[in-house]
């Protein structure tokens, strides 16, 4: 599988077909057709950088072993689930060749500061006058 400038072997990804869940009729009890994907990120053949940024997305899909699973099952044919877990694969990896933006830091206006501070005052105005007149 290659994604960008990467390769990874098919060795490293392994995929075993399990019987898939919901509508297919007789086809569902019969024939496993839904996809389990796994990839062993630590031990796999990808640069260092790449498999901490990998490991410290926040992916319910990543175990505590650094193994990513997927279960495809959107289909009734075993290879289109193939095709569509390894392109999940693909778009999980692609994700953490990108860097992400370092963010400046910016205050705020004075204006912007002011009208806030005048939508607070009106708000309290508006409780105050809410309250009971006292002679």
């Amino acid at each position: 599988m290659r994604v960008k400038h990467l390769f990874i072997p098919n060795n490293e990804i392994s995929m075993t077909a399990v019987r898939s869940q919901g509508a297919g009729g007789q086809n569902v009890n019969k024939v496993s057709t839904a996809i389990h994907l796994k990839f062993d990120i630590i031990s796999s053949s990808l640069p260092e950088v790449i498999k901490q940024r990998l490991l410290t997305l926040n992916d319910q899909r990543v175990t505590r072993d650094g193994v990513f699973v997927i279960k495809s099952q959107e289909t009734r044919s075993q290879l289109k689930n193939k095709e569509q877990a390894l392109l999940r694969l693909q778009s999980f990896i692609a994700q953490a060749l990108t860097a992400r933006k370092v963010r400046k830091k910016t205050r705020p206006t004075k204006a912007s500061r002011l009208r806030r501070l005048n939508t607070k005052n009106k708000r309290g105005d508006l409780k105050r006058n809410r309250q009971k007149i006292t002679e």
